[in-house]
């Protein structure tokens, strides 16, 4: 996209769009997105700043989500039936394989989210983006037997150029705009379409424990009050649930107890369509497509 003040699509408030309906009369759309991420000893997080090398409490914590945490995520979505999709680091597919196994025998999704969370789009060298993207893309396929439809980058971070060159990969949506409770479409160079679908900053894991300092209970707490909000909004125009988590946060002993009781108190919910991010992006993009 080229800079602009506003983004490459048009303003809309939410009280003056078409209605949006989801399949079986759902109000809402509930997707979840564990960032599973794998992060080099050899190099800081993106977004700590320097420091020595190695540092090996910062390290081992982030090791953690990829040991255990993930596992007891994944028996949580597993009771309640959620099929997650994985903003996935593709560096972890060689890595830690065994990962990849286990959420392909969940029929979980994956969509990229760049190589490496020590490495973000708007910090590589100049002209290599495009590679960043497309190897990503790549290894994941490889791995997983199928090319992601989506992408998250790391720290949600882009730059110009980066919408351009997703959409030139066959990407189908992107998450980094946490601007709004509906999908959108963004309209790049050359006539390619993008769907922006809704993320969260707030309903984050890492922000809520790492920024805000919220305790477990409080999160839960976040969840359910924002799910109870588009749950009676839905009922006029259908809205997206996302709840993202980081299986390092989430997974340990103490909070994955509130993740589980806010699952279950949405999803005794009638009304709420259990999907995944393509699934929710394609639903969306047959629909805004009958509109235009």
């Amino acid at each position: 996209m080229k800079p602009s003040a506003y983004g490459p699509f048009t303003y809309s408030p939410i009280v003056r769009r078409p209605r949006l309906t989801w399949p079986n009369g759902a109000r809402v759309a509930l997707w979840v997105i564990p960032n599973i991420e794998f992060f080099s000893l050899e190099e800081r997080p993106g977004g700590h700043g320097g420091g020595k090398i190695p540092d090996v409490p910062l390290w081992s914590e982030r090791d953690y989500g990829n040991r255990v945490g993930v596992f007891r995520l994944m028996q949580v979505l597993d009771r309640h039936g959620i099929r997650a999709t994985v903003a996935l680091n593709s560096n972890l597919c060689a890595r830690h394989p065994v990962i990849i196994e286990e959420g392909q025998a969940r029929r979980w999704e994956w969509m990229g989210h760049n190589q490496t969370n020590t490495q973000r789009l708007n910090e590589v060298p100049p002209g290599e983006e495009s590679k960043v993207i497309h190897d990503s893309l790549a290894e994941i396929a490889r791995a997983t037997g199928a090319r992601p439809a989506g992408w998250l980058g790391s720290g949600l971070q882009e730059t110009w150029d980066t919408l351009d060159l997703l959409a030139a990969e066959g990407v189908e949506y992107v998450c980094d705009w946490c601007n709004d409770d509906q999908p959108y479409l963004m309209n790049l160079e050359g006539g390619r379409k993008l769907v922006s679908l809704p993320y969260s900053h707030d309903i984050n894991d890492k922000p809520a424990f790492e920024h805000r300092n919220r305790t477990a209970a409080e999160f839960q707490e976040m969840i359910c009050r924002q799910f109870d909000v588009l749950y009676r909004e839905g009922e006029e125009s259908g809205r997206v649930m996302a709840i993202a988590i980081h299986p390092y946060l989430t997974g340990l002993p103490y909070r994955i107890g509130a993740f589980d009781a806010a699952l279950e108190y949405i999803c005794r919910h009638e009304g709420v369509w259990r999907a995944t991010g393509s699934e929710i992006a394609r639903h969306y993009a047959a629909q805004a497509e009958k509109q235009n």
